[in-house]
């Protein structure tokens, strides 16, 4: 399958290097294109993909386009490209549904909204996608295999795409805030900064990757930390007593309903 990238940045440069290091297409039967021509040049050359001017000419060329610009980039990146009928379109556009995408664009391409973040760029990405109605067996395998090929991917109804935007898509920065407190406390303490972020920031990946690999819930690894009088017991009230749980989760919710106001704009 030839596939098409529409916007040149970092989420795409991630994508089309999951899509070579996974086999999915050789370099050769990639086109990309940006409204900056030097990125595009610039992806072309690091990857061995093919570079093209316009979006017309990466559509007409693939079955398969990856949109990858801004939100506010969308009906004109849609506009550009001429008729999709039979084509795939998989866009990455936080906050535009596939309504708006089905609206802008041309002819009746088959639909697929991906909702990434950034580890993807390290090849630990977090990634949730809706089909379309009209989307094949075929076309959800091919998105799965893309941003499976990124870190982990799950299917959701379109409507609990805000959720993960709020969750997974801005949850990247709730935790390198949470690494920077650490690090900011060890520092406190005595510790110099490069160890104390060092520390730091190895923590919440252990943390995580035990989560992850022992399938316990978080509060049952927590208590295995907690021993009775304990340090651990008395650095948990202090943030209790900061309301850091309700912090996080307030941070959630407002990072989707912002998520929301975008989408019905």
């Amino acid at each position: 399958m030839h596939i098409g990238f529409i916007g040149s940045g970092r989420m795409a440069s991630a994508l089309l290097e999951g899509i070579l290091r996974a086999t999915i297409a050789p370099a050769t039967d990639i086109l990309v294109t940006d409204k900056i021509p030097a990125a595009a040049a610039e992806l072309a050359r690091r990857t061995g993909a093919q570079t093209r001017p316009t979006n017309a000419e990466v559509a007409a060329n693939t079955e398969a386009l990856i949109l990858c610009v801004k939100p506010g980039d969308v009906a004109e990146a849609l506009r550009e490209t001429g008729d999709l009928s039979g084509k795939l379109l998989v866009s990455i556009a936080a906050g535009v549904p596939l309504r708006r995408l089905r609206e802008w664009a041309p002819g009746n391409p088959r639909l697929i909204r991906v909702m990434p973040n950034t580890p993807a760029l390290i090849g630990h990405g977090a990634a949730a996608y809706a089909a379309a109605e009209g989307a094949t067996d075929g076309d959800v395998a091919f998105a799965e295999q893309i941003f499976g090929a990124t870190g982990i991917v799950v299917r959701v109804k379109e409507e609990l795409l805000d959720a993960v935007t709020g969750l997974s898509g801005s949850g990247p920065a709730f935790v390198y805030t949470v690494i920077e407190a650490l690090a900011d406390g060890g520092v406190l303490m005595g510790l110099p900064r490069d160890i104390a972020l060092k520390l730091a920031s190895q923590t919440v990946l252990g943390a995580a990757a035990m989560v992850l690999k022992t399938g316990l819930h978080p509060a049952q690894l927590r208590d295995q930390v907690a021993s009775p009088g304990g340090t651990t017991i008395a650095g948990l009230e202090a943030l209790e007593d900061g309301g850091m749980r309700a912090s996080l989760i307030g941070a959630v919710r407002a990072a989707t309903e912002r998520s929301e106001e975008l989408g019905a704009g």
